[in-house]
């Protein structure tokens, strides 16, 4: 892609999970690892304009236990996140912790993301 098609949209990546844990005290245990590893991100990342990590609190049994909010300058600043050693390296660290995983990657504003 060359600079006169590059997006220049801002993207909301944003990420639900669930944990494991065979008691409510290993899943919580599992949500402040979570919250903690992801929030040590901040001002490490080219092109992360916010990131906000929330514990569900509503306990409702459909409710995902850990969201990620997070903006970009761009769709390739998101990419660039994607493969970031510091984002790489919780990932892996992380492993097992997470059960379930959702994303929606979308464009602030509407604009239009290519």
């Amino acid at each position: 892609m060359d600079a006169s098609t590059r997006s220049t949209a801002a993207v909301r990546h944003i990420v639900m999970w669930n944990v494991a844990g065979e008691t409510p005290e290993d899943r919580d245990k599992a949500k402040a690892q979570i919250k903690t590893a992801f929030e040590s991100l901040r001002g490490l990342i080219p092109g992360m304009t916010c990131l906000e990590i929330g514990i569900d609190v509503s306990r409702i049994d459909y409710a995902c236990d850990v969201v990620l909010f997070s903006e970009f300058e761009s769709a390739e600043a998101l990419k660039a996140y994607a493969v970031h050693p510091a984002h790489l390296r919780i990932r892996d660290a992380l492993e097992g912790l997470r059960i379930t995983r959702h994303q929606v990657d979308y464009p602030v504003n509407g604009e239009t993301v290519r």
